[in-house]
């Protein structure tokens, strides 16, 4: 039984109550500074450097639009840019069909000639 107990009080140490010391002990708080700045530097990194990254890249791509351009825009239409006002933009998606489509729902610029191919 002494094995045991020597072998359990290697890996549990005993706890004892402190009838001595009546006030209580207040927690070492030197580390907190320490892990709010690792909190803030990981929610910078993971969540608002990629997603103003991403804001970026949208804005030029939606300053750069140009007439003629092949495009596809979120609700997965494909056509070819035929006039580009400061909001909107009129997509030919047929020779004989156009539609007039907000400027922020353009997702990707495709390149020259797929609507050819498709």
């Amino acid at each position: 039984m002494t094995m045991i107990n020597s072998i359990l009080s290697f890996f549990v140490t005993n706890a004892y109550a402190d009838a001595g010391n009546a006030t209580a002990q207040q927690p070492n708080n030197v580390f907190l500074p320490f892990f709010l700045v690792i909190f803030v530097l990981f929610l910078y990194i993971t969540v608002w450097r990629p997603q103003n990254k991403r804001a970026k890249e949208q804005k030029e791509l939606l300053n750069s639009l140009a007439k003629g351009d092949e495009v596809v825009t979120a609700g997965g239409m494909v056509g070819k840019i035929n006039k580009i006002t400061e909001s909107y933009i009129v997509l030919s998606v047929s020779d004989t069909t156009e539609i007039t489509l907000q400027r922020s729902s353009v997702i990707t610029i495709l390149p020259k000639g797929t609507l050819k191919s498709i």
